[in-house]
This record gives C-alpha cells, sequence and structure tokens, in this order.
C-alpha cells in the first residue's frame, strides 16, 4: 500500500491538476477509482507546495461532474428502453418503474446530494437522474454540492495528515461515518420538512 501511495504521488505530480479531473472523473462513473486514493494524496502535494488546494478541489469537484454525466446520459439514452424491455426478468413492472422515476422526479435534488456523499451509491446514483430525465441545473448543482463537499474533505485529510496510508484510511473511514450520520439526519429533516408541508 506504501507503494500503491507512493505511486499515486508520482503520478498526481507528472500528469498535474488533469491526472485529478481524470481520476475523480473515473470515480464518478463506473470505473473503481477510489476517491480515498486520489484526493488525500493530491492535498498532500497542495502541504508540500507542489499544487494549489483549492484548485485541487476544484479539479476534483469537476471531475466528479463530469463522470456523473457521463453515467447520466448513458443511463438517459439507453436506460429506460433496457429497463422496460428486459425489466420483467428481474420483477420489475412498468408500474414499478414508473413508481421509482417519479419519485426521483420529486425528491432528484436530496437524492442526488446524499448520494454523492455515501460509497458505493455515489457510483450509481447519476442513473436514476438520468432515466428519470433530471433537470440539468439542478442535477449539476446537488451534483457539485456533495462532490465538492466529498472532495473537499478529503483533500484536507491529506494536506494535514501527508502520505500515512494507515491513518488516511483512518480518518477517510472516520469521515465516511460523518458524512453517513449527516445524510441520515438530513434525510429526517428533509422527510419531517415534507409531512409538514403536507398537513
Amino acid at each position: 500500500m506504501h507503494d500503491l501511495i507512493n505511486s499515486l504521488l508520482n503520478t498526481l505530480n507528472a500528469m498535474g491538476y488533469p491526472g485529478i479531473f481524470i481520476l475523480m472523473a473515473m470515480e464518478s462513473s463506473v470505473i473503481p477509482v477510489p476517491s480515498e486514493l486520489v484526493m488525500p494524496p493530491a492535498g498532500y502535494l497542495a502541504h508540500q507546495g507542489q499544487m494549489n488546494i483549492w484548485l485541487v478541489i476544484l479539479m476534483g469537484t469537476l471531475g466528479s461532474l463530469v463522470g456523473a454525466y457521463a453515467n447520466y446520459f448513458f443511463s438517459h439514452w439507453l436506460g429506460r428502453p433496457l429497463v422496460l424491455k428486459y425489466g420483467k426478468y428481474v420483477w420489475i413492472t412498468e408500474k414499478k418503474f414508473a413508481k421509482v422515476e417519479s419519485f426521483f422526479l420529486k425528491h432528484g435534488e436530496i437524492s442526488t446530494f446524499i448520494g454523492r456523499l455515501l460509497p458505493v451509491i455515489r457510483h450509481l446514483i447519476s442513473i436514476p437522474a438520468g432515466i428519470a430525465g433530471m433537470n440539468h441545473v439542478r442535477f449539476s448543482l446537488y451534483t457539485l454540492a456533495g462532490a465538492g463537499l466529498w472532495c473537499t474533505i478529503l483533500t484536507w485529510i491529506g494536506y494535514f495528515i501527508g502520505k500515512e496510508q494507515a491513518l488516511i484510511m483512518k480518518y477517510s473511514h472516520q469521515a465516511i461515518i460523518g458524512v453517513i450520520i449527516f445524510s441520515a439526519i438530513l434525510i429526517a429533516v428533509y422527510v419531517w420538512r415534507q409531512k409538514k408541508s403536507k398537513s
């Protein structure tokens, strides 16, 4: 793992900001490049004065948006027809699909924002957004907000901790727990406000 971190540091150093952009675009799509192995090393390079921390965060966030849009457009063009044609073989009827689509159209903003913060889900949340045809402005804003927050957290972990992989993984896991708790609170508040507005 120590060799992997050194390799990533060398790669990021050689590729610079475009490297962060490309790796985070891959991470945000279906390609398994963990953000925990991209942003903290970039934060460390910022601590060393070899990069600007705000440009690191910006490139990571913009890369995440591009990767999210790759999933969005793929699922928007191909997802709906495929689900409607083959969904019946995995018990997804057109009626069930319509309910999911309706839910995402109503609650797509909170789903997209929280989805960008959570492991695994961040790779997949753009798919229902694309299938439902979520508004591009709202999709972009909430993707940027969620991805920007996550990139900022990971970059600052690398900035303050350095390249100690054990500590990076420790604090990255703590950050994941923190965003899960934050997401649960946010969902609870959102549901409460939805119920209050209907009463």
